[in-house]
């Protein structure tokens, strides 16, 4: 489970393949990165997007071995990217590839703004892993005509036809994941993990019928495949060696196997052993048995994500989406937060949910501060802030789960962000102050909080479905509101200061809420059209708690709505009731989850988060229109080049930087273009 943005940096802004010596070869400009240099944290911005770099703090300080074995793994998941892509959208590949061929072919005018609108939206597309926005899911709209298109088609002498042409006008396929109410949500949407014809009533009736050897240890049934109908029988395509992605996957085998070789100790080496297995055979228990094992794997200065694992694009919850993410240990931040973990216990303890829902002994939590070294799938150019895995229960309950805060991430954030929108939205001036003094250590502490308590907090009760078959379509925002609250239960909290983790716990607390409350209500509403409802599971989530306390909290005053110079603002007049309610809400969700319960969650997510208030929407919009700054963030990756000698074996790997996200992009759908043909 991932935490994608920060609560406020969000919004205050809002690797080469083989080896290759010359830049010259590469479409793609690079500037290697020296310490003593300036880092430029911004590439470019259009649209609704600004992009990022990153640098990786640290790298000079790891052995060649440890660079190696990043550099391996960063092969390894580059070599799954068109993976999600295909996910994403059935025509995404073609589509891409047929754009990405008139944007480097193309030899006529360049200087209108038809032209200008192609190139936007191609990168919008680049973007997103496909012809559908990364956040809101809604399809791309191209601001030029399909008669421009075949005009570019035509005079680069490329291929698009049929239904990958017209769907990129029409209004086929307009929503990508559409989790609404009453409806066929598989049917409705258009990720490519279900077959033509497939709907609710037939995932809902195949997974019942799947039973696991051990009841106590669910498999996650549905999570590396593709669920497709067949002369009217439903069946499952499953992703491995030899099958669905086949070749893809056996590319990322291939890395694997290298990083395997040079692993910094026995545990990691096993479970990147099953990891191969479980990618050759598409075996689910293989898949639990890995879980376990890199769970258990703590050790060393390098760490990884990779293969098929959050289900956030699944209108149902059960497939999985390609991502990888490497990682770096920074030792300093991780020992500082590491007396979170330590205190899991204690937390779990003192929570506000029932004391039937409370783990008796919290077991295996670590976290750790990181330095990305590389991204893809579902992770880049979009990427998360924080992560907690594994998914599955039954491993949270019995073995633990790995937390990590992605540090240079949340630094790069930081470091390419104006205050601007912040005073636009802040009530008064102390709201303003305790922001900039104590908002990014309240950010830090709320990912720390959501993804090392949050989301390894609680049980469900006996004999309780997984939430994916309980909770269905609101399984996802519901685990990450639930998550929220923990952190926000806490944050404002004596104890964090008794830890060493917070000079003055209240300061602290009170920036943590108002941002939250700010953002929930108010600030993440730019990012969606006016009359649009809420859709993405996070957002969905902020809306549902902050709109919840809120009104709950009416009668004692607890947040009041302020009218002031024609502009509205949430101010919070009483911290320590909003906690309360910030704690009852949490029981609440808690006793949901625990005990499966379908029409709770249904009134909760319908009734508070997913409905906008318009006025307040459209005066949202309006102030937001004097600030140029977009309102969505991401990054091009650092490229790892692998220098050898005669006989072939590298000699030492140094980090340079792509100048910009075309280069990257185009790079990309060059050196790891292994699902030529998907059918």
């Amino acid at each position: 489970m991932k935490l994608r943005f920060l609560l406020s940096v969000a919004f205050m802004a809002t690797l080469l393949f083989g080896c290759v010596d010359s830049k010259s070869e590469k479409t793609m400009e690079t500037s290697e990165v020296k310490s003593s240099e300036t880092f430029n944290y911004n590439v470019e911005q259009f649209a609704d997007i600004k992009v990022l770099r990153y640098h990786i703090p640290g790298w000079e300080g790891l052995s060649l071995k440890e660079q190696k074995l990043v550099y391996y793994l960063t092969q390894a998941g580059l070599s799954g990217r068109d993976i999600m892509w295909d996910q994403n959208y059935r025509h995404n590949l073609t589509i891409r590839k047929a754009l990405e061929h008139v944007y480097t072919t193309y030899n006529g005018d360049k200087s209108g703004d038809d032209w200008k609108a192609f190139e936007v939206y191609l990168k919008r597309v680049w973007f997103s892993n496909g012809i559908h926005h990364h956040y809101s899911n809604d399809k791309l709209t191209p601001e030029f005509s399909s008669d421009y298109l075949k005009q570019l088609l035509a005079s680069t002498n490329t291929t698009l036809e049929g239904e990958a042409f017209d769907v990129i006008f029409n209004e086929a396929d307009s929503k990508k994941v559409n989790q609404g109410k009453g409806i066929d949500n598989v049917g409705l949407s258009a990720v490519n993990f279900y077959g033509p014809n497939v709907t609710n009533a037939d995932v809902e009736s195949f997974y019942a019928s799947k039973k696991s050897p051990n009841p106590e240890k669910p498999l996650s049934f549905g999570l590396n495949s593709q669920l497709v109908k067949e002369n009217g029988v439903v069946k499952e395509r499953i992703y491995k060696s030899g099958g669905l992605y086949g070749s893809a996957i056996d590319e990322i085998i291939k890395w694997l196997e290298l990083a395997k070789g040079v692993a910094e100790n026995d545990a990691q080496g096993n479970a990147l052993g099953i990891l191969i297995d479980y990618y050759k055979t598409g075996d689910l228990q293989t898949w639990d048995d890995y879980n376990v094992a890199w769970t258990n794997a703590t050790e060393g200065n390098i760490d990884y994500i990779n293969s098929f694992i959050e289900v956030y694009n699944d209108p149902l919850g059960y497939r999985g989406s390609y991502e990888t993410i490497v990682q770096i240990n920074d030792f300093d931040m991780s020992q500082k937060m590491k007396v979170l973990s330590d205190n899991a216990q204690y937390f779990e303890d003192n929570s506000s949910i029932m004391d039937a829902h409370k783990k008796a002994n919290v077991v295996g939590v670590t976290y750790k501060v990181v330095n990305v070294a590389g991204e893809a799938g579902d992770a880049s150019p979009s990427t998360p802030i924080g992560v907690n895995l594994p998914n599955a229960n039954w491993i949270r309950a019995a073995v633990g789960s790995k937390s990590v805060s992605l540090g240079n991430i949340t630094q790069a954030y930081n470091n390419s962000t104006s205050s601007g929108r912040l005073k636009e939205f802040v009530h008064d001036e102390e709201e303003y102050e305790l922001e900039e003094k104590h908002g990014q250590l309240a950010d830090k502490l709320h990912t720390a909080l959501h993804e090392v308590i949050g989301h390894a907090s609680g049980v469900l009760n006996p004999g309780v479905g997984e939430t994916k078959e309980t909770l269905k379509n609101y399984a996802s925002t519901l685990e990450e509101g639930r998550a929220d609250l923990v952190a926000l239960y806490f944050l404002y909290d004596s104890k964090l200061q008794e830890l060493g983790l917070v000079d003055d716990w209240k300061a602290v607390g009170k920036a943590a809420f108002d941002g939250y409350i700010r953002n929930g209500l108010m600030m993440q509403l730019i990012r969606l059209n006016l009359g649009d409802d809420v859709e993405e599971a996070h957002m969905r989530n902020r809306q549902w708690v902050s709109a919840w306390v809120y009104e709950k909290g009416k009668a004692d005053n607890v947040i009041e709505k302020v009218t002031k110079d024609g502009k509205t603002y949430f101010n919070i007049n009483d911290y320590e009731n909003l906690r309360v309610l910030f704690g009852d809400l949490l029981r609440e969700t808690q006793r949901i989850k625990s005990e499966g319960d379908y029409a709770a969650v249904e009134a909760l997510v319908e009734g508070y988060g997913v409905k906008v208030d318009q006025a307040i929407h459209a005066e949202v919009l309006e102030r937001n229109k004097q600030f140029t700054s977009a309102p969505y963030s991401g990054f091009v990756n650092p490229v790892l080049v692998a220098e050898k000698n005669e006989a072939g074996e590298i000699k030492s790997i140094k980090v340079t930087q792509p100048e910009t996200f075309a280069g990257q992009m185009l790079d990309y759908s060059k050196d790891y273009n292994f699902l030529p043909e998907v059918n």
